[in-house]
């Protein structure tokens, strides 16, 4: 196909002649200005890099992008991208500065109307695969195609080749065109369509009345049964979901997502589907269809939307039918660095040097769904070095790591947290990591271990750091035990992002501060939530942690042993330089990372 760069430009919209319903503009060089289409300032002036042209739009300075190229060399990745990463420039700037540099318009999908008939020349897959979509006509016979790397000639080939039309590349965000592909793929229009399939099929079935379990084993074979299932849970990844949940109604079965930490309603599924759905999801994890009246725990790895991810199903039996949840376990999404943490300097070197250390014991504590086993991981990671031998004992595995050797607990076969560990300290390990300490013996054996020459690192459920000290001590730990085994306690929790390209900035008054139980001495410049297509109106996207690190020091230690109060702890802990979760979250809330309303909310 000709370079795309050598084509005639025309930058404006008008009416598609002869294309049918659709309403969508096309280009026109002879109409006005087109919201979120902007053409190159000069087609063909830059021949260089990225970086150059990033330069000269004044997104990076001169310095900026030295490092930038340099860093690459080593770090096997583009400096664009590595300028990305430590948010120097935004996805947008870089598109922007793509399509100039190769001559393109530039589409922002978060302005422009898009023709969804276009849009859905392709399937959903094919365009998630190639990072490429029609979003309008340039002419009749013409696609613009919204695509984030457009040297992609093969996306292009192929979307020409699927449609019978040409293409005309136009750069944009690849997370634009990941929301644009989200919003697509609408999981009440497949309920609709697999709900029409089936009513279909039913009505060319022939026989009498099957008994309940029969009529459950025929349904989860249907293909619309099964391309529903499918939908909920390519939807599901699409948006970063960590759970699935399939909740049964007087009528219909409510479907709810939770994303960044927060449940929103996805989809229903009609009465007569109802049994259909739970009974797949129970196929697709190898349990017992035919068990409806305890609870059922399953495992699988399904491959969605060329995606491998792990699926852990949970069934429930309620008043209103059984029910299940499915937790998401994306292996992209696993991989956390400590870089990726969020955690302040002087925060993250204290966690760090007590996890390098020979042996101790370094604690994360916080609720259910705080990101403790992601922090844990990512410690692993950091020391995961041929020379250590590194076991882990989890409830269940989340992630596979690398390197490392796992355990699953069994109860059904005997096999819980202490008598794992008991059998973990005779297989010569450096480092032993324990999902989670529930009781008097698991914390007794972790105990013993850390002060007998192995570094443990394991989880507590409390509020904050100092809270650990009284927990371990109300599991029956003596006070002189925990003092010298602990070195450091890590308190989480996980805060809402701002999307980074709706959130506006304002000013908190002190009256709001002191309802928030912050000081800051007046009021406090900050941003907060507004609402696009980019985070789908809801003004967060993606999560970060708010850490309050408290290090096991000498006047600390002698506290322990003298079972001071918990509060007194705390206060000379802060007095040492450890910053209490909402204090963290202050320090995010003036970084433009997240808002106070958040911080306030996971904090309370």
């Amino acid at each position: 196909m000709p370079d795309p760069t050598s084509r005639d430009h025309a930058s404006h919209l008008r009416p598609v002649p002869d294309s049918g319903d659709s309403t969508a503009p096309a280009l026109d060089p002879d109409a006005g200005g087109t919201p979120g289409l902007t053409p190159p300032l000069e087609r063909g002036r830059h021949s260089g890099f990225v970086t150059d042209v990033l330069v000269d739009l004044g997104y990076v300075d001169d310095e900026a992008a030295r490092r930038a190229i340099e860093a690459a060399r080593t770090a096997g990745k583009p400096p664009e991208r590595l300028l990305t990463e430590q948010g120097a420039i935004t996805a947008d700037q870089l598109s922007r500065a793509v399509a100039e540099r190769y001559g393109l318009d530039h589409v922002d999908l978060s302005a422009y109307q898009v023709d969804m008939a276009a849009a859905n020349l392709i399937p959903v897959g094919t365009a998630r695969r190639y990072g490429a979509l029609p979003v309008g006509y340039a002419d009749k016979g013409t696609l613009l195609v919204a695509m984030a790397d457009p040297t992609n000639v093969l996306a292009l080939d192929d979307i020409q080749i699927a449609t019978g039309l040409s293409c005309r590349p136009a750069v944009t965000a690849a997370e634009d065109i990941e929301a644009l592909i989200g919003r697509l793929n609408t999981l009440q229009s497949a309920v609709s369509e697999a709900v029409s399939e089936g009513e279909a099929e039913a009505a060319e079935e022939e026989g009498g009345e099957l008994g309940e379990v029969a009529e459950m084993e025929v349904s989860a074979e249907d293909a619309p049964v099964i391309k529903l299932v499918y939908s909920i849970l390519g939807q599901a990844v699409g948006e970063g979901a960590s759970d699935v949940h399939f909740e049964p109604g007087e009528g219909e079965m409510r479907v709810r997502f939770r994303v960044d930490g927060v449940l929103r309603e996805a989809a229903h599924v009609p009465k007569r589907m109802v049994t259909a759905v739970v009974s797949r999801v129970k196929i697709m994890s190898d349990l017992n269809i035919a068990e409806k009246r305890v609870p059922q725990d399953g495992r699988v790895s399904v491959t969605v939307e060329e995606r491998r991810v792990d699926l852990r199903v949970t069934t429930l039996p309620t008043q209103r039918g059984e029910g299940a949840t499915i937790r998401i376990l994306d292996q992209e999404n696993a991989q956390h660095t400590l870089d990726d943490l969020g955690m302040d300097s002087s925060g993250r070197e204290r966690f760090e040097d007590a996890f390098h250390q020979a042996y101790g014991a370094v604690l994360v504590t916080g609720p259910t769904g705080s990101g403790k086993s992601t922090t844990l991981y990512a410690a692993l990671q950091d020391i995961n070095e041929i020379e250590k031998n590194i076991i882990t004992i989890e409830d269940p595995v989340e992630y596979r790591l690398e390197g490392i050797n796992q355990i699953n607990v069994n109860r059904k076969a005997g096999l819980d947290f202490a008598t794992g560990l008991r059998s973990i300290l005779r297989a010569d390990p450096d480092v032993v990591m324990v999902g989670e300490i529930r009781d008097g013996e698991t914390a007794r054996i972790a105990v013993e271990a850390a002060l007998t020459g192995h570094m443990m690192l394991t989880t507590l459920h409390t509020n904050d750091a100092p809270g650990a000290i009284t927990r371990l001590t109300k599991m029956g730990i003596e006070a002189f035990l925990t003092a010298s085994a602990v070195d450091c306690v890590v308190a989480q929790r996980l805060a809402r992002k701002l999307c980074p390209h709706c959130k506006k900035r304002a000013v908190i008054p002190q009256q709001a501060l002191a309802e928030a139980e912050i000081r800051v001495g007046g009021e406090l410049e900050a941003y907060e939530p507004v609402g696009c297509s980019r985070c789908s109106q809801g003004g967060y996207k993606g999560r970060v942690g708010l850490f309050s690190v408290m290090q096991m020091s000498e006047r600390i230690k002698e506290m322990t042993v003298a079972q001071a109060a918990e509060a007194e702890i705390a206060a000379v802990a802060r007095e040492e330089g450890m910053l209490t979760l909402r204090e963290d979250g202050l320090t995010k809330v003036r970084a433009g990372l997240t808002s106070l309303a958040e911080v306030v909310r996971v904090t309370a």
